[in-house]
């Protein structure tokens, strides 16, 4: 079912005011500010209204939730995780940081599932999107630590499987993702090894 999209944004929009407003949890406090938020937010929508889309499909939205849940928790634990990373290697006396940049290509195609991994990586601490290049729908990716270009690449891969649901796109989560390019070409893995003072033993 297709529906006009600014009465929804005007309810997403009131909903929202509860939680910026922080009202208490009563029924008629709460109630009073849903019908305040819809009050400010519903005019709002309408004459923003040429910004959106203009229906939306409210059954595919809703088929996408359970994939959208499952994006934010991994990118939450994602952004967790590297924040325990960042703060280990410039509190570590080795300061152990090997910058890297990085080609992911991606299976997504839609602007919006692009920009929502770019934007991902982004917010991540130890990486960021540099550019992007439409004719290999691809992100550069820089990380502050590229000694394993695959681990960089695995939570990027695992929100690309959520956003190919999320966003209905062509491919889907059972595709194999195409290969990763290192800056450079193939790193030298041995002398890797030797600057770090490793070995194969």
């Amino acid at each position: 079912m297709r529906v006009k999209t600014w009465p929804l944004a005007g309810v997403v929009f009131a909903v929202l005011w509860i939680f910026v407003r922080g009202t208490t949890l009563t029924p008629s406090a709460l109630l009073g500010q849903l019908i305040f938020g819809l009050v400010v937010g519903l005019p709002t929508a309408f004459v923003f209204r040429r910004l959106y889309i203009e229906r939306v499909d409210v059954a595919r939205g809703a088929r996408a939730l359970p994939a959208a849940g499952l994006y934010f928790a991994t990118f939450a634990w994602e952004i967790v995780r590297a924040n325990l990373d960042v703060a280990y290697r410039v509190l570590s006396p080795g300061m152990p940081i090997e910058p890297e940049v990085i080609l992911v290509p991606l299976r997504v195609e839609t602007d919006l599932a692009v920009t929502t991994i770019a934007n991902s990586i982004t917010l991540t601490p130890g990486t960021v999107t540099l550019d992007y290049d439409e004719e290999t729908n691809a992100l550069y990716v820089h990380a502050v630590d590229g000694r394993d270009p695959e681990a960089i690449a695995a939570p990027i891969r695992t929100w690309e499987d959520y956003a190919l649901e999320m966003f209905d796109e062509e491919a889907s989560p059972g595709d194999p993702a195409p290969p990763i390019v290192v800056s450079g070409g193939e790193r030298d893995r041995d002398q890797g090894r030797e600057r770090r003072g490793e070995s194969d033993e």
